[in-house]
């Protein structure tokens, strides 16, 4: 090896390449940095832009929306914190296990719309309870009734929701009478017309004696 036999190893450099030279070369005219303005600046945001037609998120109505403000609010209660919280004496299996006794043994800090169980510590959890939720996973679910226990799933309505839908239900129906015609009053039936009494026949006439013949 001598020091003008050393070469950098193949494919270490590469040969610059020859931009403005045609459109051929696919680099000419702006050799590959594209426009001038927005395009050749960094940090651009084109994301939907559809060269100045209408873009399609304008092009679609819109259908309703997801209000999250009146979203219900579940905590969270796995089977192994269960489970920790009945060995504990926390949690009292005497009785049914709802949201309320939850927050009274520490479990839990704010009832929100209810609680979920959910199956983590589904292998290990031994204890027979009745639980009332507003839900539970599959694997929750089958590891309480494995253990003799029971899951009963409470309807999520909120309070004063079925009375408010019953007084609007009022309200629409109030209206629809409202707006309906007034009935005529049906006319009494009238009383059927005494039958005339039939009329007697009339006496047959005399006939006229035959008199003399009138002078002419």
């Amino acid at each position: 090896m001598k020091l003008n036999q050393i070469r950098d190893k193949h494919g270490s450099r590469h040969a610059p390449k020859r931009v403005g030279r045609g459109i051929g070369s696919g680099l000419g005219k702006t050799s590959g940095k594209g426009g001038k303005g927005q395009t050749a600046r960094s940090g651009v945001a084109l994301n939907g832009f559809e060269g100045g037609q209408t873009p399609i998120y304008r092009r679609l109505p819109k259908r309703g929306f997801n209000n999250h403000d009146f979203a219900p609010r579940f905590q969270e209660v796995n089977l192994d914190v269960l489970q920790w919280g009945i060995d504990e004496g926390k949690v009292k299996t005497d009785t049914p296990i709802t949201v309320a006794s939850l927050v009274t043994s520490g479990l839990l800090r704010r009832p929100f719309d209810g609680v979920k169980l959910l199956g983590r510590g589904s292998e290990n959890f031994k204890a027979t309870i009745t639980v009332e939720c507003a839900g539970a996973t599959k694997s929750a679910t089958a590891a309480i009734e494995k253990a003799g226990g029971k899951v009963v799933v409470l309807s999520r309505v909120r309070p004063n929701v079925l009375k408010d839908s019953e007084a609007k239900q009022a309200k629409r129906n109030a209206k629809r009478k409202a707006a309906e015609p007034p009935k005529k009053a049906e006319a009494a039936p009238a009383e059927p017309k005494a039958e005339k009494p039939a009329k007697a026949a009339k006496p047959p006439k005399a006939p006229k004696p035959a008199g003399d013949a009138k002078p002419a």
